[in-house]
């Protein structure tokens, strides 16, 4: 009998110090929406303040002084790291960025200022340095919810527009066509095409650009 209860008492123990743990293990557990898996594809503009890639392009340059590891890139005397050893006087292909700083009013309308153009990285040719925009400015299809449709007068003569919300949460209004109006008026989503703009140094951070409708 006595042997027993000391059984009946090393369960007990043996199963409170697993409730002890589980407990522990739960409470010390990151929520879902900080994982690792959780992170979006687009930065959130809509209704905060911050930073996004707005722009790139590819322009070409010369090197003129080579300073420390740098060169200078001619005509804007810009500086940047010669990483593949030009010499003063090479052509070079250059692929800038531009940024954009986005600030939310109370009303809900976006304040955009944009940087200047920086370069970011240099290449031997076009065909290289297109190859990296092609990755970083990306072209896709996509149906985006519609706010609304609504016509103006003046003079007699009527303007239609519609406002459509972004995947990044900026709204875009844009002037349509009379039959588009009519096509849109009891939409709820419409297709649109879309440019991503990727950070080159995060590229899962991005912001989606209008670029026409896609019917």
């Amino acid at each position: 009998m006595k042997k027993r209860r000391i059984w009946i008492f090393i369960v007990v123990f043996i199963v409170l110090i697993l409730i002890i743990r589980a407990c522990s293990v739960a409470s010390n557990k990151t929520p879902s929406v900080l994982s690792k898996g959780s992170s979006g594809n687009a930065a959130t503009v809509s209704g905060a303040n911050g930073e996004v890639p707005w722009d790139y392009q590819v322009q070409q340059a010369k090197v003129g002084d080579l300073l420390d590891g740098d060169m200078v890139l001619l005509p804007n005397n810009e500086r940047i790291s010669n990483d593949q050893s030009f010499a003063t006087g090479d052509q070079v292909w250059v692929l800038t960025y531009m940024q954009a700083t986005m600030k939310t009013d109370s009303q809900g309308k976006n304040d955009v200022t944009l940087s200047q153009w920086k370069p970011i990285k240099t290449f031997k040719t076009k065909e290289e340095a297109d190859k990296d925009l092609a990755e970083l400015k990306v072209e896709i299809k996509t149906d985006v919810k519609l706010i609304g449709v609504y016509k103006t007068e003046l003079e007699g003569k009527f303007r239609y527009f519609a406002v459509a919300e972004m995947p990044t949460g900026q709204k875009v209004k844009q002037p349509i066509p009379e039959e588009r109006y009519q096509s849109f008026k009891d939409k709820k989503e419409v297709p649109v095409v879309l440019e991503e703009v990727h950070d080159f140094s995060n590229y899962d951070q991005s912001m989606a650009k209008f670029r026409g409708w896609a019917e």
